[in-house]
């Protein structure tokens, strides 16, 4: 059975959550291919509700492998905070895989994500300050720490000490911060390494072994086609790519395993942060979609920008993906409008 790729087709919060858990059932694998914990799924099972951030929203579907790949940045705190409330809730998350080569969020980007932002004032992008941009960064500049690298304590610490000798700089200098020591940030990251071992695994030979047997693997995307690095409203954008092109780059399954696209979309269109909007609504228009739809960020909790549903957006996610289906999520919000622009 060939892959099937799941990704936003707005500016996120489109109920990828939602799908992902509807198609749950029915796949053996689903994986999430890129971001971090940057982005939230909001699943509602029965009278349960779950808010996910790092975890895929398989790890809430039996007999369903939940796999983080190589596209994703991990935050090991976060991950182990999120397994811990499933757990505490009934959750099995046993079968929980994580890539051998994903790269780590260390607390010195996460210092450094907050502090820039908060320097760049009105020149804001508007990231969620978890370290996801200076650790993709490190990863393109060849400085980044993978998960593999906590089983060698030698090659981790020369890592951390070549990533912290520019980044004292700039902490010191230009933010007037205090340096970070390597032995602080070694000690934090092998306080992790027993915990992790069973869950790590080469995950693209394992995704394709299944695609051979005959199993159907769901790629989920993080994030959405608007925020995406390379197609989305730069630079307004997150710092992976959430396509479905990135699909494959982040899990290691090559595209012409890929049968199915299928873009999530909403019937209104809505957007975190800063960046260009063209249907945002300022009136009440606007405030009723945000308070019919309970649009308030599932990671930030920050209010959601609303505005009317943009057709040119997703017939350009539909180009940019290879879109093969659509599902529209929450039309019932639009109940009680006389008229609805498009």
């Amino acid at each position: 059975m060939p892959a099937l790729v799941l990704v936003g087709a707005q500016w996120g919060d489109e109920g990828k959550g939602k799908a992902t858990d509807q198609l749950g059932g029915s796949v053996d694998y689903v994986v999430k291919f890129n971001g971090g914990n940057n982005a939230g799924h909001t699943v509602v099972i029965g009278d349960e509700t779950y808010a996910l951030h790092l975890l895929p929203s398989g790890i809430l579907s039996k007999g369903c492998t939940p796999v983080i790949g190589n596209g994703v940045v991990v935050d090991l705190t976060v991950l182990f905070e999120e397994i811990d409330a499933l757990e505490a809730r009934g959750v099995d998350c046993s079968k929980l895989l994580l890539s051998a080569d994903a790269h780590i969020i260390a607390s010195y980007n996460r210092t450094l994500d907050r502090v820039a932002e908060r320097f760049l004032g009105k020149r804001k992008i508007g990231t969620t300050g978890r370290g996801i941009g200076p650790t993709y960064a490190d990863k393109m500049n060849r400085v980044g720490i993978r998960v593999q690298d906590l089983f060698d304590e030698g090659i981790l610490r020369q890592k951390v000490e070549a990533a912290l000798d520019m980044k004292n700089q700039i902490l010191v200098k230009v933010y007037n911060r205090k340096a970070v020591t390597a032995d602080e940030v070694v000690a934090d990251l092998l306080s992790f390494v027993e915990r992790v071992r069973p869950m790590v695994a080469d995950t693209s030979l394992v995704l394709n072994q299944a695609l051979d047997r005959g199993e159907t693997v769901l790629l989920e995307g993080g994030q959405a086609t608007l925020l995406d690095v390379d197609h989305g409203t730069y630079p307004f954008v997150t710092s992976s790519s959430a396509t479905a092109g990135g699909a494959c780059t982040g899990s290691g399954i090559g595209p012409r395993r890929v049968d199915k696209v299928i873009a999530v979309v909403k019937a209104y269109t809505t957007r975190v942060g800063e960046g260009p909007f063209p249907t945002e609504l300022l009136d009440a228009d606007g405030e009723a979609l945000r308070a019919n739809g309970h649009e308030f960020g599932t990671t930030t909790g920050r209010p959601r920008r609303c505005g009317w549903y943009d057709a040119v957006i997703a017939r350009y996610a539909a180009r940019v993906n290879g879109v093969t289906d659509f599902v529209l999520t929450k039309l019932d919000v639009l109940t009680g409008w006389e008229t609805i622009p498009v």
